[in-house]
């Protein structure tokens, strides 16, 4: 699914990349279905996320979605909505998994960061995904509104879970810090914490603490490496892995994964970018690591060692691409597009991986 604005430059940049390794194990086959979404959807569909790609969705073992502008959307059309919430919602895709790792190449804030904010996906304060029907958010009078946050315990045992395993996963560190605020939210955050703390016992083998959000996000800006996974409420995650992604070169270097007891959907965390769209210089790193998380997950989950291989090559073809520097896009000091990127990509994997 392309998505809007830059989507449609960076995506297929993404498949290929993911395509030039696979094409590599004789055991592993993959067929890619295109999807329609977003405003060139509304333009050919009159919607932005037809139910003929939801039950298409369904058929199949995980997506990459692009980006998508949905602020641009029309207002006063019921069919323009915002997919991306939609499709987490109905696929159960509970937690958000958002990595921010510094290169030493890229010009960062800070070096040797090494982090994952797993973040509650469904619930929260986001009043598009934290109701049946409806919204979350309404007002009441022309001079008040009222927010409704949701916490479950379901979806926080879940993300809970998702923490703990990619803690246990990662090795060195084996860590996990709770973000929270329960000073305040008692109920809320409260239930949140409970639940973590209730998961941790689970993990003998991985350490787990807990820091305030204000805090955390003071930490996490003067001494980043300190961390290693951290497990958080949807509103204080989306923040806060921004926040880690400013830290280690921009939005552009920060890749997300959407996961659920079935599916997942890699998403990179940065936006639409419409002020750059069609002018071919994307960086399009976010969402090719994105894509190889997508494959690793898939791999782990099927006992797939090949699909585990193609999420590893892209990794270490991508670190090599950035460390050699001749090949950067515009936003990481380079003068390279998005193709030229990811065709510095695919020759170092058939140079090196083959």
């Amino acid at each position: 699914m392309d998505g809007d604005g830059i989507g449609p430059e960076i995506v297929p940049e993404a498949v290929r990349v993911v395509q030039a390794v696979a094409s590599m194990k004789e055991d592993l086959d993959i067929e890619w279905v295109h999807l329609s979404v977003g405003y060139q959807s509304l333009l050919e569909r009159g919607e932005t996320l037809p139910e003929s790609t939801l039950s298409g969705l369904a058929d199949l073992d995980g997506w990459i979605l692009g980006p998508i502008g949905h602020m641009d959307y029309p207002k006063d059309n019921p069919r323009a909505v915002n997919p991306h919430p939609i499709i987490r919602k109905r696929f159960s895709l509970h937690s958000n998994i958002r990595p921010a790792r510094s290169h030493p190449s890229i010009s960062s804030i800070h070096e040797d960061v090494d982090l994952v904010i797993v973040r509650e996906n469904n619930e929260g304060f986001q009043p598009d995904r934290n109701v049946f029907a409806g919204s979350g958010e309404f007002m009441p009078s022309p001079d008040m509104v009222v927010s409704v946050r949701v916490i479950s315990r379901g979806n926080s045992e879940f993300v809970a879970r998702t923490a703990f395993e990619l803690a246990r996963d990662r090795g060195a560190k084996r860590r996990v810090t709770i973000v929270h605020k329960n000073t305040v939210f008692k109920m809320g955050c409260g239930l949140f914490v409970d639940c973590c703390r209730e998961v941790s016992m689970d993990y003998p083998d991985i350490q787990c603490d807990e820091v305030v959000v204000d805090t955390f996000a003071m930490k996490l800006a003067m001494a980043p490496q300190e961390f290693d996974v951290i497990v958080t409420t949807n509103m204080f995650g989306d923040i806060l892995s921004d926040e880690a992604g400013g830290l280690v070169g921009g939005l552009g270097m920060a890749p997300g994964l959407c996961v659920g007891p079935k599916y997942a959907m890699a998403q990179a965390t940065h936006g639409s970018a419409p002020d750059i769209a069609g002018k071919g210089i994307a960086n399009p790193y976010a969402m090719v690591v994105s894509a190889a998380m997508l494959m690793s997950w898939l791999g782990q989950r099927a006992g797939d060692r090949s699909a585990i291989e193609v999420g590893d090559v892209i990794s270490r073809a991508m670190d090599a691409v950035l460390a050699d520097g001749r090949h950067l896009t515009p936003d990481l000091g380079g003068s390279a597009g998005s193709t030229q990127m990811a065709d510095a990509v695919i020759d170092h994997i058939r140079r090196v991986e083959a």
